[in-house]
Order: C-alpha cells, then structure tokens, then sequence
C-alpha cells in the first residue's frame, strides 16, 4: 500500500497551518504560536475521555493530531467545560513564563485548525462530544 497522501505532505501541510495560525493571531514567531497551539489542544483534550479524543484527533492533520496526543496523561480526570475566561487561564498555563498566547487564543486555534479540516466532518464529531465542545470550536449547538 502507498504512504497515504496526507503523511507524504505531512510536514508541508503543518507549514501551510502554521502560517495560517500566525497570521491569524499576528504572534510573531512560529514557537509562540506552537505553545498557543498545544495549550488550546490540551484544553480541549482534558475535557473528553480517551475515546472521544482518539475519535476527535482522526480529524485533524497528522502533526496537529501529534501535538494533540503528545505529553499525554491519560489517568487525568476528565474535566466540565467552562466559560471562556476559565478556559483561557487554563491555555495561559502552559509554560506560563514562556506563553505569550493572544487573549483570542481559542477563536486563533479554531480559525486555523477549521480553514485544514472538513468542516462538516468536524461539527459532527463535535455534536457527539459533551456539552461544550460546540462552542469551543466556533459552532453554534
């Protein structure tokens, strides 16, 4: 069987995404806007259970897909979603002395991620996943 088309262009297509992610935020670099991007995934990530993650990271590209499954605790408790501003202090977590995340890193992330993804594709597998999970990716429930 042939490398499937979307490992062969992996690298170009993170690229692509990354340059749309740091346009969309206006970051000035490529690792603020990775530790923006890890943090929005891992917010979203402690908010599903292990099934419902795998089923959600088949969506996207396959090295955002990686950040979404790397530094992985799976033994973590399952998390509610919150409101926005609890969210964001969340994304603000991550290597706090070193994150420089916008105060629209959530609509950022989502911009990006929904311009690489089937958006169809994506807002059902949303409407399957807990209350929430809608409007963290800029879908109305």
């Amino acid at each position: 069987m042939p490398i499937p088309m979307e490992y062969h262009h992996a690298g170009r297509d993170f690229e692509a995404f990354m340059a749309d992610l740091i346009e969309i935020s206006m970051l000035q670099t490529r690792h603020q806007a990775y530790t923006m991007l890890q943090a929005v995934l891992q917010v979203f990530r402690r908010r599903l259970t292990l099934p419902q993650a795998i089923a959600f990271a088949d969506l996207l590209p396959p090295v955002v897909r990686a950040i979404f499954v790397s530094d992985w605790d799976t033994a973590e408790p399952q998390r509610p979603f919150a409101d926005r501003d609890t969210l964001m202090a969340e994304v603000r977590l991550l290597r706090h002395n070193h994150n420089l995340s916008t105060p629209t890193a959530i609509e950022d992330v989502t911009a990006a991620i929904r311009r690489h993804v089937d958006d169809a594709r994506l807002e059902a597998m949303l409407r399957q996943l807990p209350d929430g999970a809608l409007a963290f990716w800029g879908f109305r429930a």
